[in-house]
């Protein structure tokens, strides 16, 4: 009964994260490094460095740290992984210095043996505005199941 519930919520989660996409636009790319770590079957947590490049740069406009908390079955290892998110918002004109920090939430699937994938589309920011649509999927090294929701905090080297 519990996995139905959990499926059921990811697969809702999912789709309203499909339609806000819809009415979004393209603003630019998050470029994630991901550190390994070991999943503890109810969650794990893990911190990263990202890059923000706006849709017409080729060099990063700004960097954020942040902290992915996976709560659900995560079981396993990986070691670095590198992921890569379209930064979508209501306008092209949503993004500010600093307005990506604050925090995401979303669906996450991801499953290794050796080499392997994952995927994660998040809602949140600043002023809740900003969605992060995975671009490319996760590559990682490991051996690792997980799924369930995914919390994302970005903040700005300054907080």
């Amino acid at each position: 009964m519990k996995l139905m519930s959990a499926t059921i919520l990811a697969a809702t989660a999912l789709l309203s994260t499909a339609a806000y996409a819809q009415e979004n636009v393209e603003i630019g790319r998050l470029e994630c490094t991901v550190e390994g770590g070991i999943g503890l079957i109810l969650g794990s947590s893990k911190d990263a460095i990202c890059s923000y490049y706006d849709a017409e740069a080729s060099e990063p406009t700004e960097v954020y740290y942040g902290t992915v908390n996976k709560v659900g079955l995560d079981i396993g290892f990986t070691e670095e992984s590198v992921i890569q998110w379209l930064v979508l918002a209501p306008s092209t004109d949503a993004y500010a210095p600093g307005s990506l920090a604050g925090e995401y939430v979303g669906v996450s699937a991801e499953a290794s043996m050796g080499l392997g994938v994952g995927a994660n589309a998040l809602v949140g920011g600043s002023s809740e505005g900003f969605m992060l649509q995975p671009l490319s999927v996760q590559g990682q090294t490991g051996i690792n199941v997980a799924v369930g929701i995914t919390g994302f905090q970005l903040r700005t080297p300054t907080q």
